[in-house]
């Protein structure tokens, strides 16, 4: 049994051939921080390597998916442009690494997928999203740019012009609208999201190997390229955002709200 080395932030647990991976910040509604964000990116060439694993059910503990990202991790990123580096490299090899990934992935989508959240929905092969719940990312309105996902996937799965109008205003995306739109699979009662998401890992783990990992990554070679196409220009401008006047003055807003609040 294939042993992972992944912060506390991430879990993996085996269920047979199915390996539930949870974002693991329940208290803070599995919010990304730099920890997180790091098992991310070490994950998926992990689950590549776990030659017993043949499907990855992924999720989030407690009420939420990912509420996006942890403000002061935010905070670190615009001030700190070593760090800033390093979470750019891991933003590209989280994106690859779904991408690429030999293991179909299924989204168990509990609760709210918001920013990197609803980057890793988009990313996912299969959804089952909770009645409940929603996606939204609404980097735009912090004055970022998203380099990991929404802009760069949603074209695929569903018209241009609604992942235009996602994408600019960080509308909130209920989950039945995201069914009809195609952003994802099913809609379940929130009681049900897991199981059915199991349920459906289980089903495609009793399908010969090669030809459903095969299958995967004829589908996903459109999703390669578009991903490659726009990466660079992604990263280099979500760069520039972490400087902008606008995400400082949004940050420190923030940052006082919680302050006030606590």
């Amino acid at each position: 049994m294939s042993n992972y080395d992944l912060p506390p932030e991430l879990s993996v647990a085996h269920d047979g051939p199915i390996r539930l991976v949870t974002l693991n910040r329940p208290e803070q509604l599995n919010a990304t921080n730099h920890q997180l964000h790091a098992g991310l990116a070490a994950l998926f060439p992990q689950l590549n390597a776990d030659e017993e694993a043949r499907v990855a059910v992924l999720t989030g503990a407690g009420r939420a998916f990912s509420a996006g990202g942890d403000f002061e991790y935010i905070d670190e990123l615009s001030r700190d442009a070593n760090l800033r580096a390093m979470t750019l490299a891991h933003g590209r090899q989280i994106v690859t690494g779904m991408v690429g990934c030999r293991l179909p992935i299924v989204a168990a989508v509990n609760g709210p997928a918001v920013g990197l959240g609803c980057s890793l929905v988009a990313l996912s092969d299969i959804v089952y999203m909770a009645q409940s719940a929603h996606l939204a990312d609404p980097h735009v309105l912090l004055g970022l740019v998203a380099a990991d996902g929404g802009p760069v996937v949603w074209p695929l799965l569903t018209s241009l012009q609604l992942a235009k109008e996602y994408a600019l205003t960080g509308d909130r995306i209920p989950a039945e609208r995201a069914a009809a739109i195609g952003m994802v699979n099913h809609v379940v009662p929130d009681d049900e999201v897991l199981d059915q998401a199991l349920a459906c890992a289980h089903r495609i783990a009793k399908l010969p190997k090669a030809a459903s990992e095969d299958t995967k990554r004829i589908l996903n070679i459109q999703l390669e390229r578009a991903v490659l196409a726009a990466i660079d220009f992604a990263l280099s401008a979500e760069d520039r955002s972490f400087t902008s006047p606008e995400l400082r003055a949004n940050i420190d807003r923030m940052l006082k709200r919680q302050a006030d609040a606590g």
